[in-house]
């Protein structure tokens, strides 16, 4: 699985790691291990699925914003510091 974007590919690795839980109620809870605090609960499957990855993007894009330490998946490192190119490069 590689897109080609490093922010499609971290998102689709860590959605593969997702956990389901079915409740005695009946609906669904769903979290990601390797990002704490990254949950989601529906009362079916499939909205459980979306909602958690809407979760975990936000998450991911406030951590980023903010400068949280977030996971390395699958070798995906976010916190690295961008190489940039000299101008006179381009």
């Amino acid at each position: 699985m590689h897109s080609g974007c490093v922010l499609t590919d971290y998102i689709d690795h860590a959605m593969a790691g997702a956990v389901y839980d079915k409740l005695d109620d009946g609906g669904f809870a769903g979290r990601l291990p390797a990002c704490r605090g990254v949950v989601a609960f529906n009362a079916n499957l499939t909205g459980c699925q979306t909602l958690l990855r809407s979760t975990f993007e936000e998450w991911l894009v406030l951590g980023l914003k903010l400068g949280h330490e977030i996971p390395v998946l699958s070798g995906i490192d976010l916190n690295a510091e961008p190489v940039r190119e000299p101008l006179d490069a381009v």
